[in-house]
C-alpha cells in the first residue's frame, strides 16, 4: 500500500474513532439544549473563578466540534453567549469556528479530494474552473445563508481546488454575522424555550437575504457595466434575426447550423468562399496531398513486402487530384446546403456597425439580436530581408502550384510545418526545415520529437533547429469587420478576448474559432461553435461555460503524432505530481504485420491511480487511437477500465489496451499475489 494512501486511512480511522468515542462516552447528552441550560450556572461560576482555562478549554472543544464536523455547533454558540458575553463570546467563536472549519476542510481535502476528483472528473471540470475564478466570493454567500448547514460546506470546499488560506478568511468575514445572532441570544439563554426561538422567520429571511444580497450586487454591477458598454449605442425596438455569424468556416457553419436546427432566425456572412480555410486551404487539401505523398513513400518501400514498384510522381496530377477533393467535399459546405437548412447565406463583406447591427458590402444592414464571430486566421509573412525575392508560398496559394519545387525552405517546425515538409519531400522536394527552438514539434515531449525528427532524417529532410527565423504563421481576423469601432479588446495573440462563455465586451457578441483561440483547430472551432450559438440564442436565461478539460490535436506526419492533456515536460513545469507508463508499438502484433511497429502510447496518471492525466500516442493512426483517451478524461475512465474493454484484434487500438495493462502491471497488489501463491501451493498439497 502506498505510503500516502495508508495516510489518509489513518486520518479517516482517527475521526471514526473519536466520533464512535465521543458518541460511546455518551458526550451527545451533554450537548443538548436542555443540558446546556441547565448547566449555565456551573460554566458561569467555572469561567468567574478560572477565567483563562475556562476560556482556552472552550475554544479548543469547539475547535474540536467543529474540526469532526459534528452538527449544531450552534449550541455551543449559545453558551459563549451565556458565559463570556457578547464581545468575549463572539471573539472566542469567530476564531474557533473558523480554525475547527478550516480543520475540516484539509482532513475532507487529504482523505477525499483526490478520489471524488477522479471519480467524478468530467463533471468536476467546470465546478473547478468556477472555484478558481469565483470560489471565494460563493463561499462568501452560503456562509451568510443559515439554511446550508456549516459542516457541510467545510467538506464541500475541501473536494475543491480552493487554497485553504482563502477558505479560512473568507470563513472568519463569512460567518461572524451568524455568529453574532447566535452569541447574542446566548447571552439570554434563560429565556429561551428551544433552540428554534434564536431564528424566527424574520431573522431567518433577513439572513437569507443578507446572503443572497452579494449575488444580488454581483448581477447588478454586471447590468451597470452592460448598460455603459451599450450606452453609446441606440438599441433597436424590434430585432430582424436572432443571429448574425460572421465568417463561414468550421466555426461559422456549426454556429448556424445549431441555430437553424434550434428554429431561429439566422444569417450566415462569408466574404470569400464557403467552408473557410478547413475546407479550401487547410485540412482537406493538405489531407488530400498528405495522402498521394504517403502512397509515393509507400510504393518506394514495396521491396519490403516482396513487390517489385516504382512510382513516378506526377505533380501537377497530384495537385489536380488535390482539387478535385475539395470539390467533392464543397458540397457539405455549400450555400444550397445551409439554405436546405434554413440559414439565409449572404456573399459579402461584413461589418458590425453596432452591437445590434451588421452592415453587408457597405450597404444592407442587418439588425440581430446577437452575434457570433467566426472570421478564422489568415497568414502573415513576416518581414525577413531578402524574402521579397523568392516564391513565397503559404497556405493560402500553395494549392494553387502544378509545378514541383526543386528546392523547398519551411520556416517553423511545428505541426503544420512538419506535415509539409515531409509531404514535399516524399513527392522529390529537397526539403530544408528551420526551427528556431531546439527541436520539432515543440509542444510535445522530447522523446517523441526525437521520433519524428529521426523519420526525417532518414527520409533525406535537412533539419536545422536552434536556427533563429520569424516564421509564416497564421494571424486571427480581428481588423476590418468593426471591432475597432466598437472597442472590443484584443489578447496580446491577436485574438479576440472572450469569457468563459465565449462573450466580448458586449454580453450579446460573441467569438468562437481560430479568432478566439486559444486553440487553432477545426475539431475546437466546431466545439467552441456550439457553445456560442446556444449562448447566443438562449442568455441570459442559459449560458454553458465551455469545456475544453480534453482537447486533442494531431500532427498528420508519419508516424502521427496524437495527444490529449498534458504532456511529461507539461506536468513537470506545472509541478503535477505523476507517473508516465509507456507501450512501444513494436511489440503490437498489426503494428509489426503493417510494418509500422514505430512508435509508443505513452499515458500519465496520478501516482497510484489509475485516472488518465494527458495521452500521447506516435505511430500509425494515432489520431484515432487517442479518441479513447479524450473518451477516458472526459468521462472519468481509469485505465483499469480501458483494460476490462474487449478490443478487436489484430487492430491498433489494442495498444491503448496494453498501455493500460502495462500500468495495472506495475501497480499489481504484491502483497495479495504473494498470499495468492501460498494459498495454491497449500492446495497442490
Amino acid at each position: 500500500m502506498a505510503p500516502r494512501t495508508f495516510s489518509r486511512l489513518l486520518v479517516a480511522a482517527a475521526v471514526l474513532a473519536a466520533l464512535a468515542a465521543f458518541f460511546a462516552a455518551g458526550g451527545s447528552r451533554y450537548l443538548t439544549f436542555e443540558s446546556l441550560k441547565a448547566q449555565q450556572a456551573a460554566l458561569q461560576s467555572a469561567y468567574a473563578a478560572h477565567p483563562w482555562r475556562a476560556a482556552l478549554g472552550f475554544f479548543a472543544l469547539y475547535v474540536a466540534y467543529t474540526g469532526f464536523s459534528l452538527p449544531g455547533a450552534g449550541l455551543l454558540s449559545l453558551v459563549a453567549g451565556a458565559v463570556f458575553g457578547l464581545a468575549r463570546g463572539t471573539l472566542i467563536v469567530s476564531f474557533a469556528s473558523s480554525i475547527g472549519a478550516t480543520l475540516a476542510f484539509l482532513a475532507a481535502r487529504f482523505v477525499l479530494r483526490d478520489w471524488v476528483q477522479r471519480r467524478f472528473a468530467g463533471r468536476l471540470a467546470a465546478v473547478n474552473r468556477g472555484v478558481a475564478r469565483e470560489g471565494a466570493f460563493y463561499l462568501f454567500t452560503l456562509r451568510l445563508t443559515p439554511a446550508v448547514p456549516f459542516f457541510l460546506i467545510n467538506i464541500a470546499m475541501g473536494l475543491t481546488p480552493m487554497r485553504a488560506r482563502t477558505f479560512y478568511g473568507v470563513s472568519q468575514l463569512g460567518m461572524l454575522a451568524g455568529t453574532l445572532v447566535y452569541v447574542n441570544a446566548g447571552t439570554e439563554l434563560a429565556s429561551l424555550a428551544s433552540p428554534r426561538d434564536v431564528l424566527s422567520w424574520q431573522l431567518a429571511g433577513a439572513l437569507l437575504a443578507l446572503g443572497l444580497l452579494p449575488l444580488a450586487g454581483k448581477k447588478a454591477v454586471d447590468a451597470v457595466r452592460a448598460r455603459r458598454v451599450y450606452a453609446r449605442w441606440p438599441r433597436p425596438r424590434r430585432f430582424e434575426r436572432n443571429l448574425v455569424v460572421i465568417g463561414a468556416g468550421s466555426a461559422g457553419l456549426v454556429a448556424a447550423y445549431i441555430a437553424a436546427a434550434l428554429r431561429a432566425r439566422v444569417t450566415l456572412v462569408e466574404k470569400a468562399r464557403m467552408g473557410g480555410d478547413c475546407l479550401n486551404t487547410g485540412c482537406v487539401p493538405s489531407k488530400a496531398l498528405l495522402r498521394a505523398a504517403r502512397l509515393a513513400a509507400d510504393i518506394r518501400r514495396a521491396g519490403e513486402f516482396g513487390l517489385r514498384a516504382h512510382a513516378e510522381v506526377d505533380f501537377a496530377a497530384v495537385m489536380e487530384r488535390v482539387a478535385a477533393v475539395v470539390r467533392a467535399v464543397a458540397p457539405h459546405d455549400s450555400v444550397e446546403r445551409y439554405s436546405a437548412l434554413g440559414v439565409e447565406c449572404l456573399r459579402g463583406e461584413a461589418r458590425i456597425t453596432s452591437p445590434w447591427s451588421v452592415q453587408v458590402d457597405g450597404q444592407r444592414t442587418l439588425t440581430t439580436r446577437a452575434i457570433v464571430i467566426a472570421a478564422g486566421a489568415r497568414p502573415a509573412i513576416p518581414p525577413i530581408a531578402g524574402l521579397e525575392t523568392v516564391d513565397v508560398l503559404t497556405s493560402d496559394n500553395l494549392w494553387q502550384l502544378r509545378e514541383l519545387p526543386r528546392r523547398l525552405l519551411v520556416l517553423g517546425g511545428g505541426p503544420v510545418g512538419c506535415e509539409l515538409a515531409q509531404a514535399f519531400a516524399r513527392l522529390g522536394s529537397q526539403v530544408t526545415q528551420v526551427e528556431m527552438g531546439e527541436r520539432l514539434l515543440g509542444r510535445e515531449d522530447a522523446d517523441v520529437s526525437g521520433l519524428i525528427a529521426q523519420r526525417f532524417l532518414k527520409e533525406g529532410i535537412d533539419v536545422r533547429t536552434g536556427h533563429k527565423a520569424l516564421r509564416i504563421e497564421a494571424r486571427p481576423n480581428t481588423a476590418g469587420y468593426g471591432l475597432e469601432a466598437l472597442g472590443i479588446p484584443a489578447s496580446p495573440g491577436r485574438t479576440i478576448e472572450t469569457n468563459e462563455f465565449l462573450q466580448t465586451a458586449y454580453p450579446n457578441i460573441y467569438a468562437c474559432g481560430d479568432v478566439a483561440g486559444p486553440w487553432q483547430f477545426t475539431h475546437t472551432a466546431s466545439h467552441q461553435a456550439w457553445y456560442a450559438s446556444v449562448n447566443a440564442l438562449f442568455a441570459p436565461y442559459r449560458r454553458l461555460r465551455v469545456d475544453d478539460s480534453a482537447i486533442p490535436w494531431t500532427t498528420f506526419t508519419e508516424p502521427e503524432v496524437a495527444r490529449v492533456g498534458l504532456s511529461e515536460a507539461e506536468a513537470a513545469s506545472r509541478g503535477v505530481a505523476h507517473e508516465t507508463t509507456v507501450y512501444r508499438l513494436d511489440d503490437l502484433d498489426r503494428a509489426i504485420a503493417e510494418g509500422a511497429a514505430e512508435g509508443m502510447v505513452k499515458v500519465l496518471t496520478p501516482p497510484g491511480s489509475d485516472k488518465v492525466l494527458g495521452a500521447t500516442v506516435v505511430g500509425e493512426r494515432a489520431g484515432e487511437l487517442i479518441a479513447e483517451f479524450v473518451a477516458a478524461m472526459k468521462h472519468g475512465i481509469g485505465l483499469k477500465k480501458i483494460l476490462a474493454t474487449i478490443h478487436v484484434y489484430p487492430t491498433f487500438a489494442e495498444a491503448n489496451k496494453y498501455a493500460a495493462g502495462a500500468w495495472r502491471r506495475a501497480h499489481a497488489p504484491r502483497g495479495a499475489l504473494a498470499a495468492l501463491e501460498r494459498f495454491h501451493a497449500w492446495r497442490r498439497g
